[in-house]
């Protein structure tokens, strides 16, 4: 089922979450053991994250550098395919430009059709760490815009060779959109503009970056109306876990905190501390949110589902 079908087929407020794929080596078993506590919430689909290549740079002893390509997080095809099939649950497999060709991203569309699975996230990505901008791969998309004309292609049977008497794909995606607006965005007003081109093109919804502050969410959920996105637009929620994030998510993730929040996590004497705090925080949130109707709280789990257990078991 589409998740704008979810969305339709309910009144009340959904729960959905989000994986990581393993890192190399290890088992697929850790990603099921993620998913268990969660299934008693009934999740109407998981999003399974997409990474893309790391480089690293090795010197040689005739001090040249040579630079190396790894993927430390492969695998979200083939880890969609295994979910749906062990659960029978909806999966989302984010599709970036960042990484891969053009190619490459048809070659995994067919591969997702093979599989029965149609939803699909599509995101611009980020850049490579040795970047300070995002580059385009060479033969990939520059922009999420792009990569969502190629989708549009497949699903008119259109196919990079020229595939006579091609079949038709039927893929239904969403977007990303940034409460606080995209850190490549010079203001919320041009962020909600080219989040508008996404949409008219065919995203039949919108999933937001974490946030602390709900009002955020409210703001931004206004301006869109405001600039004609009639699309459900999903609130993503992830709870505080170390001392740290107090200013690791601020840099890495370009949001904000709230006042209040980086007061008691200041207070905070460890981690433990600050762990039960991103839980009751994120309790708060999440209840404020399905008082207000929201179609689905989507929850970034980051490889840890202990706590988005106990945040849930308190607010659906």
């Amino acid at each position: 089922m589409r998740v704008i079908d979810h969305i339709k087929d309910t009144s009340k407020t959904l729960f959905s979450f989000e994986l990581l794929p393993p890192l190399k080596g290890k088992d697929i078993r850790d990603v099921f053991n993620n998913i268990e506590p969660l299934i008693e919430f009934d999740p109407q689909y998981i999003n399974i994250t997409v990474h893309r290549e790391e480089v690293d740079y090795k010197t040689l002893e005739s001090g040249l550098i040579e630079p190396k390509v790894i993927r430390k997080r492969p695998g979200t095809i083939a880890m969609a395919g295994a979910i749906k099939n062990k659960y029978g649950i909806d999966v989302v497999p984010h599709i970036v430009c960042g990484g891969f060709s053009k190619s490459e991203t048809e070659y995994a569309l067919i591969d997702l059709n093979f599989l029965d699975i149609h939803n699909l996230l599509v995101l611009r990505g980020d850049p490579l760490k040795s970047q300070k901008y995002f580059e385009q791969t060479v033969g990939g998309h520059a922009h999420a815009i792009d990569l969502i004309q190629q989708i549009n292609d497949l699903n008119n049977g259109k196919y990079l060779d020229d595939i006579k008497n091609s079949t038709p794909l039927s893929f239904s995606y969403g977007v990303a959109g940034y409460p606080e607006k995209h850190m490549e965005a010079p203001n919320m007003e041009s962020d909600i503009y080219w989040l508008k081109q996404k949409v008219d093109a065919g995203a039949s919804y919108v999933v937001t970056q974490m946030f602390f502050d709900n009002q955020r969410y409210y703001e931004f959920v206004q301006m869109a109306r405001e600039a004609g996105i009639n699309v459900p637009i999903i609130p993503g929620i992830t709870p505080i876990r170390s001392k740290r994030q107090i200013n690791v998510l601020p840099q890495v993730f370009h949001i904000s905190l709230p006042e209040e929040l980086a007061r008691e996590l200041r207070k905070c004497k460890d981690n433990t501390e600050a762990y039960e705090l991103g839980v009751e925080w994120a309790t708060a949130q999440s209840k404020d949110l399905i008082k207000n109707n929201v179609p689905i709280i989507h929850y970034y789990t980051m490889g840890n589902s202990d706590n988005i257990k106990r945040i849930c078991k308190a607010s659906f």
